[in-house]
C-alpha cells in the first residue's frame, strides 16, 4: 500500500514537472525524510511549481512568502497586536503557520530576516513575547534560491544552510521534454485541476515507515567513513556534523522505501550523499561549495565496507 501510494505521488509529479522524475524523487525522499528542502537554480526552471506540485498532491496547507530584502521576521513569524477592548496583546500568526511553506526567493532578504525561521526548520515551533507556539504538522520548508552571482541577492549563512536536508537543482529540461512543455497545457492549468493523491495522516504515516526502514551495523560504518574522509580532506575547509550524519541516513532511508525496499544499501546513501553534503562543504581554497565532480571524487575514495 506505502510503494503504491508512493508511485502514484510521482508518477503524477512527474506529469506536471516534465524530465525531471530523479529531482522529484529526491524531493518526495525529503519530505519523507521530515526534511526541508532546498532548490537553487536560475529563475523559470519550475522550483516554484514543483513545490506547488508537492502541496497539492499532498493535501498540505500551502503559504507563500516572497523574500525581500525589506522583509521582516515578524512578517514571517506574526506579531502581537495591543487590542484595546481587553487591554491586552494578542499574537497573530504569520504565513509560517502552514504546514508547507514556499520561502520563495529566500536569499533575496537580509540574513537578520533569514535567521527568522531557524527555530521554526529545527523545532518546529515559533517563540514570540515569551511565549512558544507549536507548528502544524507535518511542517515542511521548501526554499528557492537564485545564484550567487545574480544582483541583489544575500548569502545564507551556514547555520541555516544547514537547516536544509536536501538541496537540489532542477536545470534546463531536456529537448523532449522541452517540447512537450511548450506543446502541452499550462502548468497552472492542470495544477488546478489534479487531486491529492494522499492526506497529511497518510503523509506522516509514511514517514514513520521510512524510519522503520532498516539500517545495518556495516551501513553506519559506511556512512561514518563518507563523514570522516570529509573531515580528514584538506581539499575541504570543514568535515560534515553528526547533524548532517543524521540526515544522510534518514534520506537513505526515504530513498530506500521510494525504491521498494525495507532496508538500506550503500547505492541509497551514494545517491543522497551529494545533495546532502554540497550546501554544506566548503572548499578550503576559495571558499566555494563542491562542484560535483569534487564530489564523486570523494564517493570513489571510500570504499564500501
Amino acid at each position: 500500500m506505502a510503494i503504491s501510494r508512493i508511485e502514484r505521488l510521482v508518477a503524477t509529479a512527474g506529469e506536471i514537472i516534465l524530465g525531471k522524475e530523479y529531482e522529484c524523487r529526491l524531493a518526495i525522499s525529503c519530505l519523507l525524510a521530515r526534511g526541508h528542502l532546498l532548490i537553487e537554480d536560475v529563475p523559470g526552471t519550475g522550483k516554484t511549481t514543483l513545490t506547488h506540485t508537492l502541496a497539492r498532491l499532498l493535501g498540505l496547507e500551502f503559504q507563500r512568502i516572497q523574500f525581500t530584502s525589506d522583509l521582516l521576521p515578524a512578517d514571517i513569524l506574526g506579531v502581537s497586536v495591543f487590542e484595546r477592548e481587553s487591554s491586552t496583546f494578542r499574537f497573530r500568526p504569520g504565513p509560517v503557520f502552514a504546514q508547507l511553506i514556499l520561502a520563495d526567493e529566500i536569499n533575496r532578504a537580509t540574513p537578520k530576516t533569514q535567521s527568522a525561521l531557524l527555530e521554526a526548520m529545527e523545532e518546529r515551533q515559533v517563540t514570540s513575547d515569551g511565549q512558544t507556539l507549536p507548528l502544524p504538522e507535518p511542517f515542511f520548508v521548501i526554499a528557492t534560491q537564485n545564484p550567487s552571482y545574480q544582483i541583489g541577492t544575500f548569502p545564507l549563512p551556514e547555520s541555516q544552510l544547514d537547516r536544509f536536508l536536501l538541496r537540489i537543482r532542477l536545470g534546463y529540461p531536456d529537448h523532449a521534454a522541452e517540447r512537450a512543455l511548450l506543446q502541452g497545457e499550462d502548468r497552472r492549468t492542470l495544477l488546478d485541476n489534479i487531486e491529492p493523491v494522499m492526506t497529511p495522516v497518510e503523509l506522516m504515516e509514511l514517514q514513520d515507515t521510512a524510519q522503520a526502514v532498516i539500517v545495518s551495523e556495516r551501513l553506519i560504518d559506511y556512512a561514518q567513513a563518507l563523514l570522516a574522509a570529509t573531515r580528514q580532506n584538506p581539499e575541504f575547509a570543514a568535515g560534515l556534523s553528526p547533524r548532517a550524519g543524521l540526515g544522510l541516513i534518514a534520506a537513505a532511508r526515504a530513498w530506500a522505501l521510494i525504491e521498494g525496499r525495507d532496508h538500506v544499501l550503500p547505492e541509497d546513501v551514494q545517491r543522497v550523499f551529494p545533495y546532502i553534503s554540497g550546501h554544506r562543504l566548503r572548499l578550503a581554497g576559495d571558499g566555494h561549495m563542491p562542484r560535483p565532480d569534487d564530489l564523486a571524487r570523494l564517493l570513489k575514495s571510500v570504499a564500501v565496507l
